[in-house]
């Protein structure tokens, strides 16, 4: 528990309903969406303005007191668990839009609203927010700007980092700073607007989000296909964008998933098949049109066993469904489910894959893939069980190894979960150990006495990295 007198403090500036300390509101800010993660904070605050966020984390730094910031706690990296202890500030109560600027197609908005109550509403304007989380009907902006979100729209839209133009931000001292704006050019200096994107919390508390807005699609369509050949399905990602084709979605799904999410959604898939591509495009109804035909005309040279447009939208929802459902489906099958993912480029789709599979068979353990196939980003997912440590082992050593594998293809730890926790040993591996000190010494700028989301980011010590033998 906190300091007496800090504790009163908290009180009296939040309001005595909002600081909590009793042992509900610890447990439930102990864990987040990352499994078998747990640490209990000193103390919950709910903050409802910027001032409000300034005044505590002031206080908090004169009595060296850590701060984690979390919006519903969706991410699965640990990003959110308090592993220091400390004060977790849920900005659930700072929710509102503050502007929609219609001359700058802009959108000015407070951390804690929901993505999906955000875009509903943007499109009830007649406009469009591309970014588009799996988690967007329960996760918060400011946690997907912590995070840098991505989604099922990131290959052609791109991901949360290329629409937040602007953010207010308290720092570790307490004090507010403002980078960026609704300009769209500005090179005054370092940009600290897309440095703060994706800093998990280390850095500093996003307050407010200034956003980029764009016209909706005119048209949209939507189809399915499937293959008994997992390198056809990967040589059509790679021969749709070879055609200069950037369709809205290219989601794929490996055999496991696709028995797993016709078993939950009872969609009718082929579960013979190797692999399943779901495309979307959008734009105007000609080119849409005429992509949606070459599209299908390089699945059936590619050797799909059947292609399926969607006659109408309810259709194209059930077909999307297929994709959106996955991690659900997975989640059924045992007490525990391990999300991972990792990006190679998407020529090496089919190979990582194989790779998953090999070795998820080396260690024994069940693992199915899904992902963003046209951004090379896939999500290797391990049903298991916590209570077995002998099989909670060998998934950790399937997954650094498939860690190793996506960098060997020229890839990377992570696409779009973020480092948090999970990350942090194996994130040398990605970047070096220069790379490492670069960080820690952006960190050391922001937040010297590292009382922001301490723990997260920088690990204590490095993995090694695994040699795998290819022979």
């Amino acid at each position: 528990m906190l300091d007496q007198a800090l504790s009163q403090k908290l009180r009296q500036i939040v309001g005595e309903n909002y600081y909590r300390d009793d042992r509900e509101a610890l447990v439930a800010h102990s864990y987040d969406g990352t499994p078998m993660l747990q640490s209990l904070p000193d103390g919950v605050i709910y903050p409802d303005n910027t001032q409000q966020v300034a005044e505590i984390i002031k206080h908090l730094a004169e009595h060296r007191v850590p701060v984690v910031t979390r919006g519903s706690g969706t991410n699965l990296s640990g990003g959110t668990v308090p592993v220091h202890g400390g004060v977790v500030m849920v900005m659930h109560r700072m929710n509102r839009i503050l502007d929609i600027d219609l001359q700058n197609l802009t959108a000015t908005v407070q951390p804690g609203i929901l993505t999906g109550d955000f875009i509903t509403h943007i499109e009830s304007l007649g406009l469009f927010y591309p970014p588009d989380p799996s988690s967007m009907r329960i996760s918060t902006i400011g946690g997907n700007i912590a995070e840098c979100s991505g989604g099922l729209r990131g290959l052609k839209y791109g991901t949360t980092k290329d629409y937040v133009i602007g953010l207010e931000a308290v720092l570790a001292s307490g004090e507010i700073i403002r980078t960026g704006g609704k300009l769209m050019k500005d090179v005054a200096g370092y940009d600290l607007t897309k440095l703060l994107v994706g800093s998990e919390g280390t850095l500093a508390v996003i307050t407010e989000a200034t956003l980029k807005l764009v016209p909706p699609p005119k048209s949209k369509k939507t189809m399915i296909a499937m293959y008994k050949d997992l390198y056809g399905a990967a040589r059509t990602v790679s021969r749709i964008i070879e055609a200069k084709m950037i369709p809205a979605t290219l989601e794929f799904m490996d055999n496991p998933t696709i028995r797993v999410v016709d078993d939950y959604a009872k969609l009718g898939l082929k579960r013979d098949m190797d692999a399943i591509l779901l495309i979307e495009q959008d734009g105007d109804p000609e080119a849409v049109e005429r992509d949606i035909e070459r599209i299908r005309e390089i699945c059936e040279s590619e050797k799909a066993d059947q292609i399926e447009v969607a006659k109408n939208q309810e259709h194209a929802e059930k077909l999307l469904t297929a994709r959106r459902s996955a991690f659900t489906a997975l989640a059924r099958l045992r007490p525990t489910t391990i999300l991972e993912d990792a990006t190679v480029p998407r020529s090496q789709i089919a190979e990582m894959v194989l790779r998953i599979n090999e070795i998820a068979q080396k260690y024994n353990v069940t693992i199915a893939t899904f992902g963003h196939a046209g951004d090379g980003n896939l999500h290797p997912t391990a049903t298991t069980d916590a209570r077995d440590a002998d099989e909670i082992h060998r998934v950790e050593l399937a997954f650094e190894e498939i860690f190793e594998a996506a960098i060997e293809l020229g890839g990377t730890i992570t696409g779009e979960h973020g480092v948090g926790m999970v990350k942090a040993p194996y994130l040398e591996w990605k970047i070096g150990k220069t790379g490492i000190e670069i960080m820690r010494g952006i960190k050391q700028a922001f937040d010297p006495h590292n009382l922001l989301n301490p723990g997260k980011m920088f690990a204590n010590e490095s993995r090694k990295r695994v040699v795998l033998n290819r022979a």
